[in-house]
């Protein structure tokens, strides 16, 4: 099984991925194997977007509700 942490990793003469501990040279792996690496590198750059745009949107939504607070009247208590 696969998660975060096990995101493929490139040095100069070779790349890599840790699935499950285990270290592969994706050189060694099938064609197939390779096809779901680029997959998994896709889909993490994908989640990685989609955060980033969901911080700025609950960023927005903050800062509309604040300024809806500040024109609603004043409740006395």
């Amino acid at each position: 099984m696969t998660d975060q942490k096990d995101v493929p990793t490139q040095t100069a003469q070779t790349q890599t991925i840790t699935i499950d501990g285990v270290e592969y040279n994706t050189a060694d792996l099938s064609e197939e194997a390779r096809a779901q690496v680029v997959n998994l590198r896709i889909t993490d750059q994908e989640i990685n977007r989609l955060k980033q745009q969901l911080a700025i949107y609950q960023t927005a939504r903050a800062a509309y509700a604040k300024a809806l607070g500040d024109l609603l009247p004043k409740q006395k208590h």
